[in-house]
């Protein structure tokens, strides 16, 4: 036993020693990443001053990007429709009979979205708003979980308004309802949910609203690290301003249980997924525009424990802003201050001091009688005590060992001369069964009981089982006529609701002074601020308020005098004047849905012969003009990086026919040198043989998408037995670029200025080579590889064997410095890709799927087992993927994460049913493989009668061909 406890002991030091090293470490890389930002941002000469502004004007015109004519925001604006979407991914969200409480994931959170989104559906401007969710249709819980949509909030008459839904998107395991730390492989599939949710209603408010013009969301703002990712995904996607709220943050939760010694960080990461969620908190930083938090404190104590936000470089960075000085390349989200709002209409006069006939009657000689009358919620925290005309001290949260209930009751146990002035009610959720809880939540509630038969506290503890949400205002009631006080002993409190609601029913309140409850109580001034850690300092504060009356009726008078400072009308106000303010930073690209004529497929731009060249079944070549293909791409080849830079580019709208289906190929194949293998080519002619596609049938259209350059990828296509134009868009440089090979490789500028904004572009050239090799390694490990470069992508040339920064260090080290963008080690790890933020693979494909209406369920893609760093994003969604083992034997993986960093299982779903994979990549085995993915092999019999003429491509068309059914 000794030797056990010894052991434990050591294993805990060194724990602690271990974390100790950490975070000396990664204070120092942040001093560093500061000391780089100062350097540069050190003082501008007034010429350059004037210079740096002149600059980011020429900028913001080349671009083609308009700015949204924004003002300050009054409530009798009447002439403005916004379209705002919320996201709120995990825990049982519903408007009714919410169940709080039910487990840690259905808490204030759930509460707080909901009445948000009624509250800004509410205010005049405000067209409608969307909170989207997870759906769950498991039996678990209640069928309501499993309804597509619930309106929140009823327009009224002439409002204009259309209201506030719950549009529940389904996500991950259909037939269980999973934790939040569960969610993560299966973000992507939200974010293509929600993105045909919206792209859906953005047409039909166009229609209403905007002649025919899709009308985006005014701001997507996403609710804790989950949906904060989510929201940074679709805002890149729509390239609207994103704003995200953090409610409780993983980097202040990880440095607490670190402190606390019991866990290491393996355990941690494995119990909590800790390091998902904060890289998920990290994106969203990354992308927000606006960062709304509770408190000063959560801004300087929690928000600054990140990466990219540091709030010394914010201020720098702010005052250039203002005074027109170039911020070289560097961002930060704006932080602000909004609190919580609250729903004050169902506090009535009646809940007056002086007004308590209902508690008399409930206690006195009548009750029986009388009782009928009352709150059942009353009579059922009345039954615990032997003494309840005793003023009742409250606490109601969750069973959660942050909450330091435990401490509370200890601190009314020993405390006999507060024993004897009060009694303690403690709400903790709804249960059934202890033993059916969840571990934490049981350990919680056996020890609320020990502790109370302990100290003998039958008759002055009351701890019911149940409790309905709509009972809570019942339950403030109570004890308001008890004369009572409100308690909240949390550890950490990122803001505390209950506190507000405390005081919006005149109970003065005791509260943690870690977290919000400080500047709360600077607001309302009713109540006392406490260590949760000293015993005697929450008794000391309770019988205080207990025992003198007068200073008990000066807090009630108090909080109820301030508390319209915490309405749901002053928070929309406050909210809607800061996105504003955001947005005329923002530069909102010119996304259009392009419309597809209502014409006959046979007469569509397919049959053009000038259009592209087809390759059919049989594997036949049909050449457009005399001129051979080997001759043909050389002059395309000749010709791209003229015609890619030309600024003679017209907007010219076209949609790749009628597309039913894009087949996607992202096998990243190459050798270990880097180079193209020949299997890249045999993949794109077998593809294109499963496909079925022959003259005339343009149902399936190709994409090609590659961390390559074009000039690369046109290279390695000239020895393909397939023509350019068979591709209806080529995505280079790991999402960087797009070009269409039916309109002359021209690069789509649209695309271009949707991915430019937050781009450092030459300011971070350099850096990034720099921060790129490890402190061992040599000058030339990493050197510029100008032949793949472009305005929107610095590529980097990797030595064989050299030490080189993984893509999450090398990330984390240019968010130290300001710098957001995306990172992608490619062509078996010889290439490093810097690229825009918002630019990817995945990303790019998103695009596509809005500009030319097709369903991201849609979408095949073909890729390797491995393959560049940002493989894993190609995975998950709702698109079908078809793995083709074998055909990558170098990949790149081993440079994307570092030891402790999360795990491949919490970013890619384990048992997706949209992935399949086959040995063998041959056209027929492809064919088989799609069919098991549900994509059926159908014969259109009915499109040849259509047909135009006797021409070939007309016979042709009898052909097999591949559709999703």
């Amino acid at each position: 036993m000794c030797w056990r406890i010894w052991h434990l002991a050591r294993k805990k030091k060194q724990i602690a020693w271990d974390d100790a090293r950490r975070l000396a470490k990664r204070r120092l890389e942040r001093e560093q990443g500061r000391d780089d930002a100062a350097d540069d941002l050190s003082e501008l000469s007034e010429g350059e001053k004037e210079k740096g502004h002149s600059n980011s004007t020429e900028a913001s015109k080349d671009m083609s990007r308009i700015n949204s004519v924004t003002q300050i925001w009054f409530d009798d604006d009447k002439s403005k429709h916004l379209y705002i979407v919320l996201i709120s991914m995990h825990g049982l969200v519903r408007g009714e009979n919410m169940e709080l409480g039910r487990d840690s994931d259905t808490g204030g959170q759930v509460k707080y979205v909901v009445e948000l989104a009624r509250a800004l559906a509410n205010t005049k401007g405000v067209h409608r708003v969307d909170l989207l969710t997870r759906q769950i249709t498991s039996p678990e819980v209640d069928s309501s979980y499993g309804e597509p949509t619930e309106m929140l909030s009823c327009p009224s008459d002439g409002s204009g308004s259309c209201g506030a839904y719950l549009i529940r998107i389904p996500c991950g395991p259909r037939d269980k309802y999973i934790p939040k730390e569960s969610l993560w492989p299966y973000i992507p599939e939200f974010v293509d949910g929600a993105l045909n949710h919206i792209v859906t209603m953005a047409r039909a408010l166009g229609d209403q609203l905007n002649g025919g013009k899709p009308t985006w969301p005014y701001v997507i703002h996403g609710h804790y690290a989950d949906a904060g990712e989510v929201a940074a995904r679709l805002s890149g996607a729509l390239n609207v301003p994103m704003v995200l709220t953090g409610h409780s943050l993983g980097r202040n939760k990880f440095e607490q249980l670190l402190k606390q010694g019991r866990l290491s960080r393996e355990d941690i990461n494995a119990t909590y997924k800790i390091m998902r969620r904060i890289e998920g908190e990290e994106m969203g930083l990354d992308a927000a525009e606006m960062v709304v938090t509770s408190t000063r404190q959560e801004i300087e104590e929690q928000w600054g424990l990140y990466d990219g936000f540091d709030p010394k470089l914010e201020r720098t960075l702010r005052v250039r802003r203002r005074r027109g000085v170039s911020c070289l390349g560097r961002y930060m989200p704006r932080m602000v201050v909004i609190p919580p709002g609250m729903d004050f209409s169902y506090v009535t006069t009646q809940d007056s001091l002086e007004n308590d006939g209902d508690l008399k009657s409930l206690l006195g000689p009548d009750r029986a009688q009388n009782k009928r009358h009352l709150p059942p919620i009353w009579s059922e925290i009345m039954r615990f005590f032997t003494n309840p005309h005793k003023p009742t001290i409250l606490a109601l949260s969750r069973p959660d060992p942050k909450k330091n209930v435990t401490t509370l009751l200890k601190a009314f146990g020993e405390c006999h001369a507060l024993r004897e002035l009060a009694n303690l009610t403690l709400i903790l959720g709804n249960r059934d069964d202890i033993e059916e809880m969840s571990n934490s939540s049981s350990v919680v509630l056996t020890t609320v009981l020990k502790l109370i038969d302990k100290y003998d506290l039958y008759g002055q503890v009351a701890y019911p089982k149940h409790h309905k949400q709509s009972e809570v205002p019942e339950i403030y009631r109570l004890a308001a006529k008890t004369k009572g006080v409100f308690i909240n002993p949390a550890l950490v409190e990122p803001f505390g609701l209950t506190l507000i609601e405390a005081a919006a029913y005149g109970l003065p309140v005791v509260a943690t002074k870690n977290g919000g409850p400080v500047d709360i109580l600077k607001v309302l001034n009713n109540g006392l601020l406490v260590d949760p850690h000293d015993q005697k300092a929450i008794a000391d504060a309770l019988l205080k308020l207990v025992a003198d009356k007068n200073l008990w009726a000066e807090c009630r008078k108090n909080g109820l005098r301030n508390i319209h400072r915490f309405s749901w009308p002053e928070h929309c106000r406050n909210y809607l004047s800061h996105v504003e303010h955001c947005r005329n930073r923002h530069p909102t690209s010119r996304l259009e849905i392009i419309t597809i004529p209502e014409e006959p497929m046979s007469d569509s731009l397919r049959d053009v012969e000038d259009i592209s060249l087809r390759f059919s079944v049989e594997g036949d070549i049909k050449l457009n003009g005399e001129i051979d293909v080997a001759t043909r791409q050389k002059k395309l080849i000749e010709a791209i990086s003229q015609m890619a830079s030309s600024n003679s580019y017209t907007s010219i709208t076209y949609s790749p026919g009628r597309r039913q289906m894009l087949f996607v190929i992202a096998a990243d194949c190459y050798d270990n040198n880097g180079g193209i293998t020949e299997t890249f080519q045999a993949i794109i002619k077998n593809v294109m043989k499963a496909a079925g596609l022959s003259i005339g049938l343009g149902k399936v259209g190709f994409v090609l998408v590659t961390g390559s350059s074009l000039r690369e990828t046109m290279q390695a296509l000239s020895s393909c037995l397939v023509n350019i134009e068979d591709f209806d868009a080529l995505v280079c440089n790991s999402g960087s670029e797009l070009y269409y090979p039916w309109r002359d490789m021209v690069a789509d500028t649209d695309y271009e200025a949707h991915i430019e904004y937050r781009w450092p572009g030459e300011n971070v050239r350099s850096m990034a080579m720099r921060l790129a090799r490890t402190e061992d390694g040599d000058k030339d490990d990493i050197t510029e590889y100008v032949e793949a470069c472009s305005s929107r992508c610095y590529s980097y040339s990797i030595k064989p064997s050299a030490k080189t920064q993984r893509i999450d260090d090398l990330r984390q080290r240019l968010r130290m410095r300001g710098f957001r963008c995306n990172l992608v080690y490619t062509r078996a790890a010889s290439r490093l890709n810097v690229v825009p933020l918002f630019a990817s693979r995945m990303q790019a494909l998103r695009y596509l799927s809005i500009r030319w209406g097709i369903d991201l369920s849609k979408l095949v893609l073909f890729v390797g087992e491995r393959g560049d760093t940002d493989h894993e994003d190609l995975l998950g969604g709702l698109h079908k993927t078809l793995v083709l083992k074998g055909s990558v034997p170098y990949g790149s993986e081993k440079f994307l994460r570092s030891e402790d960093n999360f795990k491949r299982e919490d970013a890619v779903p384990q048992d997706n049913s949209n992935i399949n994979s086959i040995e063998n990549y041959e056209a027929h085995n492809i064919a088989g493989a799609l069919d098991a993915l549900e994509i059926k092999l159908i014969t259109n019999t009915k499109e040849g009668k259509k047909g135009t003429g006797t021409s070939k491509a007309a016979k042709k068309r009898h052909r097999t061909l591949l559709s999703i059914m």
